[in-house]
């Protein structure tokens, strides 16, 4: 056999044994008569020592090998006379008496190291090497086990895992599909799921009434982040359902992840209007480990002769605790920072509430000092505080002022990894006007329900009415959405014809749905879960790239496989999508 133990198992109950081992060359060390090479698979590492005195011959054949070569060596368990505690195998080495190399290795582009010296680019190039360090192991390991704990706790409550399928009809709706062309029927397409959400309501409809599926989506939308073209979700489904349910049972699934996972005791989860999230904080995902909530101040600034105030359709700001003190210098980066394209601020004013009571502001001319103080009065402000305020078109300058109050908390280091705020946001916008095409959009999708809401008060006011919908976010992140669906056909009906659907377009896209809700279709709602997105917020993590084993790059490109790529003229014929010469 290749080995007896791995190269994590060994301890000092196995001193005297014999063993085998197998692994990566993670580093030597000559020291004349005796050379040390630590041996390293995915359990851990173990020192094994060379004798130039006792075997010379193998002394010298363990001297040529290299970092990375994969070696089967054979040896004796003995206590180490020099241990390390930072080791689980610190207290014991192998005295080797046969050495096998099995492959070797060139030189790696960068160090199999935690901290490595290799660039991003390089490390997605040669990704099979990057996934030897320890911190990306850790991170599939932790990737594997939130989706063990989720299946347990899920088949504890009854819930079924089922599979949907990859090849569906796209539809209009949401982000873009990723097409892909039929041999057997030239001309016509299937997409690729960005979700499972029309085939897990038709097994409501079909009685399965409590389903899961850790499953496989794509999106053809530009990335960041926390967005790959293809991810992985927890999805769910209940019957017989209302809101409260669903939030009651997927609070309870992620208490269980964080303390199974990371031994993090949640607290219970507030709730949030959608419309108190957008005021206090500028964003629909608010991180709620700390304070600097927004307050309003068109009330007390404009009319002052300060035009940039005074045109403005909202003035708005943050009080930023014990930061009076920040030099000129610091309050000129600060103006730079919300002037980058990425922010879109046209500018940015600060006022000083400084430990002697006075104010100090880069708008005195147009305002007295009782006037900025009664500001710091909304803010709910205290001496050694310091005032962010920013004016202009309500959502745009919202959006800005989030973005600087993320950075804030970064700077005054309020945004700790190992705190956890959860919370959900509820009654979201059923709809929202898209301008430029002059028609509504859903806010999650179509088959979300209005929340208390009939066909006719659809009709008299739509932009006014709720969905039935919650999104979870913790520390600034989503982690996953829902909502009460739709189940009878009329109301989806309805809300197709909101949409700009014709009754012609939405039988074509969607008959197949309303006519299943002629069959019983039972109230029903659930929510996804994003799994990547889960355990980076469980590792204090904004990325979910390093939780993917082989993820694309920003461009959307597998620069290990150099994927999107051309395919041969002939599977192009094959495909009708390219007409044969001949």
């Amino acid at each position: 056999m290749y080995r007896t133990h791995t190269c994590g198992a060994l301890r000092p109950k196995n001193i005297n044994e014999t063993v085998t081992l197998s692994g990566w060359v993670q580093k030597s060390r000559d020291l004349g008569g005796m050379t040390f090479i630590d041996i390293r698979d995915r359990y851990g590492i173990t020192q094994l020592t060379f004798n130039m005195e006792t075997n010379p011959v193998l002394c010298e054949k363990a001297r040529q090998l290299g970092r990375e070569d994969v070696v089967q060596v054979r040896g004796h368990v003995i206590e180490r006379s020099s241990k390390n505690p930072n080791m689980p195998t610190g207290e014991v080495e192998v005295t080797v008496s046969q050495l096998t190399v099995l492959n070797k290795s060139k030189l790696p582009p960068f160090t199999i190291e935690d901290e490595t010296d290799g660039g991003e680019e390089i490390r997605m190039k040669f990704r099979y090497l990057d996934l030897r360090r320890n911190p990306l192991k850790n991170n599939l390991i932790l990737r594997h086990k939130l989706a063990i704990e989720t299946r347990k706790y899920l088949d504890n409550l009854d819930f079924i895992e089922i599979e949907t399928p990859y090849l569906i009809k796209s539809t209009p709706e949401g982000a873009r599909d990723f097409i892909v062309p039929s041999r057997m029927h030239p001309g016509e397409f299937y997409a690729l799921p960005q979700s499972p959400q029309t085939f897990k309501q038709l097994l409501m409809v079909s009685g399965y009434d409590r389903y899961f599926q850790i499953v496989r989506c794509f999106r053809d939308e530009d990335l960041r982040a926390d967005r790959q073209p293809e991810f992985t979700q927890i999805d769910c489904e209940m019957s017989f359902v209302e809101r409260e349910d669903i939030l009651t049972m997927f609070e309870g699934l992620t208490k269980h992840l964080f303390k199974s996972l990371i031994n993090i005791t949640l607290d219970d989860f507030p709730h949030m209007l959608y419309d108190d999230a957008i005021r206090l904080y500028g964003s629909d995902k608010p991180d709620i480990r700390f304070g600097m909530q927004f307050v309003e101040l068109n009330q007390v600034l404009q009319n002052s002769g300060f035009k940039v105030f005074d045109e403005a359709e909202l003035v708005v700001g943050i009080n930023v605790p014990g930061a009076s003190n920040y030099s000129r210098k610091q309050l000129d980066q600060l103006i730079d920072f919300v002037k980058r394209p990425q922010v879109g601020a046209k500018g940015l004013v600060w006022v000083k509430y400084n430990e002697d009571g006075s104010i100090k502001s880069s708008v005195d001319k147009f305002y007295t000092p009782e006037q900025l103080k009664s500001c710091f009065e909304i803010a709910k402000g205290k001496p050694g505080d310091l005032l962010l305020i920013m004016a202009g078109e309500t959502n745009s300058t919202r959006n800005a002022l989030n973005v600087l109050r993320l950075e804030m908390g970064d700077r005054l280091e309020l945004r700790k990894k190992n705190e956890f705020a959860p919370l959900w946001v509820i009654d979201f916008p059923l709809l929202e006007w898209d301008e430029e095409h002059q028609r509504f959009h859903a806010m999650h999708h179509p088959f979300t329900s209005p929340s208390g809401n009939t066909i006719e008060e659809l009709n008299d006011n739509p932009s006014a009415i709720k969905a039935n919908a919650y999104d979870l976010v913790i520390n600034g992140i989503e982690l996953g959405g829902g909502s009460i669906r739709i189940h009878d056909r009329t109301l989806q009906e309805k809300m197709f014809e909101l949409l700009g659907f014709s009754q012609e377009e939405a039988e074509s896209q969607f008959g197949f749905l309303m006519g299943a809700f002629e069959y019983g279709a039972p109230p029903h709602g659930g929510i996804a879960f994003g799994l990547d997105r889960v355990a980076a917020v469980l590792s204090g993590e904004e990325s979910i790239r390093d939780f993917i084993a082989f993820p694309k790059n920003n461009a959307g490109r597998d620069v290990m496989i150099d994927t999107p790529s051309a395919i041969a003229e002939e599977q192009l014929t094959e495909l009708k999508l390219k007409h044969d010469k001949n």
